[in-house]
């Protein structure tokens, strides 16, 4: 079998399986099973796919046809141009919290928290970007925090990052400059909604606390200002149509907000700071 003709047998297989994106899944697929970025698949399509490549790729489109969104088949999600590793212990990271990072680099940094860390993608972009910088990920998931610290391994970052077990405060002390988080924000009754990929496959604890969905903000609302440095500044993402909710969250905790949009247009990530001193009386 050649990459063309796995090509077309996965894309095939995937479309007829109801898949939404049968043709960037199977390159992805073909692409991993042949040891090759996706944009070389066509390159030299008579190339032939060996006999333990064809058996991994007949394997992982059963698993697509299961809906097992693909960074999971492969190990891997692309974010911010690097490569981090995602398990089922994880969320597949998303462009859209891209977000947080090009808001975050747009000032300077030292010292990082990344609060809810799962695969550490956040965090990680972040140092990566900002060689003198620290940061510390905090997450409730054992799980995910292993691959978090695997992922700060492969891009050479561990000797600048620390992983704390624990929700949300728990495990925090002193003051940052910058804190970051893609906290659970989807309500509990829109989860029975979601894509199967996400419905059946990620952590759900990761997706949703519950009722309104807007439980971990007024957690991190409430602490917030403790742990904020001078002149520091805290950036979150929330869901589609949140902004007002969360906006008057942390402005009730006497906190400045200013929201950002993402790729789409639409309202995604709040940037928060301490608010400005009232002047004094004249």
């Amino acid at each position: 079998m050649t990459l063309r003709e796995a090509l077309a047998a996965t894309t095939r297989a995937l479309s007829q399986g109801g898949s939404p994106t049968p043709s960037r899944d199977a390159r992805a697929l073909v692409a991993h099973a042949a040891g090759i970025e996706p944009h070389r698949v066509m390159l030299d399509p008579d190339h032939p796919l060996d006999a333990r490549a064809q058996d991994w790729l007949a394997d992982a489109t059963q698993d697509r046809l299961a809906h097992r969104p693909v960074a999971q088949i492969i190990g891997y999600r692309l974010f911010w141009g690097r490569r981090f590793a995602v398990t089922r212990d994880t969320l597949d990271p998303r462009p859209e919290t891209e977000i947080l990072v090009e808001q975050a680099l747009r000032a300077p940094f030292r010292r990082v928290l990344d609060l809810g860390t799962g695969t550490g993608c956040i965090l990680l972009s972040l140092l990566a970007e900002r060689p003198e910088a620290t940061g510390l990920g905090t997450d409730l998931s054992a799980a995910a925090l292993q691959v978090a610290l695997e992922n700060a391994h492969a891009l050479e970052l561990g000797d600048r990052v620390g992983f704390a077990h624990g929700a949300w405060w728990e495990a925090v002390t002193g003051q940052f400059d910058l804190i970051v988080s893609n906290p659970p924000y989807i309500p509990g009754a829109d989860m029975a909604d979601l894509a199967a990929d996400v419905r059946l496959w990620e952590p759900h604890i990761a997706l949703s606390p519950g009722q309104d969905g807007l439980e971990a903000y007024r957690i991190l609302a409430g602490h917030l200002a403790q742990h904020l440095a001078p002149g520091g500044r805290a950036l979150f993402e929330f869901g589609i149509n949140q902004a007002p909710q969360v906006t008057e969250i942390f402005e009730k905790n006497g906190l400045a907000t200013q929201a950002h949009r993402d790729f789409d247009g639409r309202d995604r990530c709040l940037e928060v700071t301490a608010a400005s001193p009232c002047a004094p009386p004249v």
